[in-house]
């Protein structure tokens, strides 16, 4: 990640979408202290309630983590323990964070699943993962993410591998959930559309750098970003099929995580790109009030 900045508010709702290495999840991993063990936080800071987090202090992100700060993986099966009952993994939760006996914390380990829309929870406390179905598993996991009571939820592609019945099911889920318990929501997605109906503010990420931010209807009514248009043009619908007209795609390919430019990092793939694109680093371009996009041309 490059000059990353992000503000979320309490009971805001604000989504993080780029192509797939853009450094979406990487950015989650830090806000909640679980990058990996060949990434390290360099310079910045993160800021939770008027509290400075640390990097290195694994002590404090433990007792935030699962308590003040909630997150649903993308892989929701992957995610739970494949060998404990499900019971077993939402009172750990639990009891992790508050001072519950085990007959509380089952009871409110149960009432956790029956808000989170899973029937006959005090028998779903028994099973183990391998046991449910997809969208099953992602009611846990969400069901996991907020019994603390988070004031903020971070749902990585919380829809990714799941039908698209069950999406929309899930979608709805997590919505209640947030207007029920006033949580600040960052939604991580490459689904445009899904991201269109969630979410209040749309933060666009491109090689680890937001390249523009705003409100979510003014980004897909009027995307400034050449990027931003072009994520825009890719979404396929219906007229698509029936007059046979061709996906739109977006030329070259995305950078190596790893890989440094001296001036914007989609100008080897932008329409719009002349030679100063590569000089700099395109400083941020106001286009209306909270509408930013870091481009030399914006629209």
């Amino acid at each position: 990640m490059r000059e990353l900045s992000l503000e979320i508010e309490p009971g805001e709702s604000i989504a993080l979408v780029g192509e797939s290495g853009s450094g979406k999840s990487t950015a989650a991993h830090a806000l909640i202290g679980l990058l990996e063990s060949n990434a390290r936080a360099e310079t910045g800071e993160i800021r939770f309630e008027e509290t400075l987090l640390r990097f290195e202090d694994p002590r404090s992100w433990r007792r935030l983590r699962g308590k003040k700060i909630g997150m649903v993986f993308q892989d929701a099966r992957g995610a739970l323990n494949p060998v404990m009952t499900v019971g077993a993994q939402l009172m750990d939760a639990l009891r992790a964070h508050q001072q519950l006996s085990l007959r509380k914390a089952r009871a409110l380990a149960a009432a956790m699943l029956a808000e989170a829309g899973i029937p006959d929870p005090v028998f779903c406390l028994r099973r183990y993962p391998i046991e449910l179905s997809g969208g099953m598993c992602q009611r846990v996991a969400i069901a996991i993410a907020i019994c603390n009571q988070p004031r903020l939820l971070i749902a990585d592609e919380p829809t990714s591998a799941l039908d698209p019945s069950i999406q929309a099911q899930i979608l709805d889920l997590l919505r209640k959930m947030k207007d029920r318990h006033g949580l600040a929501l960052l939604l991580i997605s490459h689904d445009l559309a899904l991201v269109a109906e969630m979410s209040d503010r749309v933060a666009v990420m491109y090689h680890g750098r937001i390249v523009e931010s705003g409100a979510a209807l003014e980004i897909f009514q009027r995307p400034a970003h050449p990027y931003t248009a072009s994520l825009i043009k890719c979404q396929a619908d219906l007229n698509h099929h029936w007059d046979r007209r061709p996906l739109a795609a977006i030329a070259g390919s995305p950078p190596a995580g790893g890989e440094e430019f001296t001036g914007c990092a989609f100008a080897p793939r932008c329409p719009k790109a002349d030679a100063n694109c590569a000089k700099a680093v395109p400083p941020a371009a106001s286009i209306s009030a909270g509408h930013w996009a870091a481009c030399f041309k914006p629209d």
